[in-house]
C-alpha cells in the first residue's frame, strides 16, 4: 500500500514524470506552468532588446545566432533539445514542463523580439534590462513551482550533480562559465546586464519560489 505525503510550499517534490501528472491540482499547475514559460520567453526578449548584456546561456545562444541563419528563439529550441540528449547518459526522464520549456520559451522570445522595438535611449534600455531580470525571476518561480520537471539546462545541472557527487554550486558555476565563455568567443552579448542577472537572479528566485511552489500529494517512500 502506498502512503501519500504533502509537500511543503517551500519544498519541491522529488517525483518522476508520471507522478508529476498524478500529483493533484492539475488545472492550477498547468496554468502556472505555461504562464511562467510565456513570461520567461518574454523576459529574454526584453533583455535582448535592452542590449546591455544577457544571462550566460543567452550569451551562448546569441553567439550562435552570429554564425547560423536562425532566429534567436529557434536557436534556443535547438540547443534545448541538444541538451536533452545529454540527459540520456545521466538516466533522466523529461517531464511535461521540460518539453514545454524547450519549445514555448523560444517561440515566445521570437514573438517578443518581433513586437518590442529596441530603443535608442539608454534609460529605456536600462528599463528593459531590469524588467527582463525581474520578470525572468518571477517566471522561473512560476514554472518551477508548478512542479512539472526542470528545464533542459537545469536538468543537466541536477543530473550532473547526482551522477558526479559534486556540489550544485560547483556544477552550476562550471556550466555557466563554460557557456558564457563560448558565447563570448562567438560574439555573444556580454555586458552590465550579464552582471546584474548573475548577482540578482538567485536572491529574487529565492524569495519568489516559496510563494509559487504548489503543494502536491505524491507517493512517499514505502
Amino acid at each position: 500500500m502506498t502512503a501519500t505525503s504533502e509537500t511543503s510550499p517551500r519544498q519541491l517534490a522529488s517525483i518522476n514524470p508520471i507522478e508529476q501528472l498524478k500529483a493533484g491540482r492539475l488545472p492550477r499547475r498547468l496554468v502556472q506552468l505555461y504562464v511562467g514559460l510565456v513570461l520567461y520567453g518574454a523576459s529574454m526578449g526584453l533583455m535582448i532588446q535592452g542590449n546591455l548584456g544577457l544571462d550566460p546561456w543567452d550569451v551562448f545562444h546569441s553567439g550562435i545566432t552570429k554564425h547560423v541563419p536562425l532566429s534567436f528563439g529557434t536557436v534556443v529550441i535547438v540547443i534545448s533539445f541538444v541538451v536533452l540528449l545529454a540527459w540520456i547518459p545521466l538516466r533522466q526522464w523529461p517531464g511535461l514542463g521540460t518539453i514545454s520549456n524547450a519549445i514555448v520559451i523560444g517561440l515566445v522570445t521570437d514573438l517578443t523580439l518581433a513586437t518590442v522595438a529596441r530603443p535608442d535611449e539608454l534609460w529605456l534600455r536600462i528599463v528593459l534590462m531590469v524588467a527582463g531580470v525581474v520578470v525572468n525571476a518571477l517566471a522561473g518561480a512560476l514554472y518551477i513551482g508548478a512542479q512539472f520537471g526542470p528545464g533542459p539546462r537545469d536538468g543537466l545541472m541536477t543530473g550532473l550533480v547526482r551522477r558526479t557527487g559534486l556540489s550544485v554550486r560547483l556544477v552550476r558555476t562550471t556550466l555557466e562559465l563554460t557557456v558564457l565563455a563560448a558565447g563570448f568567443l562567438m560574439g555573444g552579448a556580454v555586458g552590465v546586464g550579464t552582471v546584474v542577472y548573475a548577482l540578482s537572479i538567485g536572491p529574487l528566485v529565492h524569495v519568489l519560489l516559496p510563494i509559487f511552489t504548489v503543494r502536491l500529494k505524491h507517493p512517499a517512500a514505502r
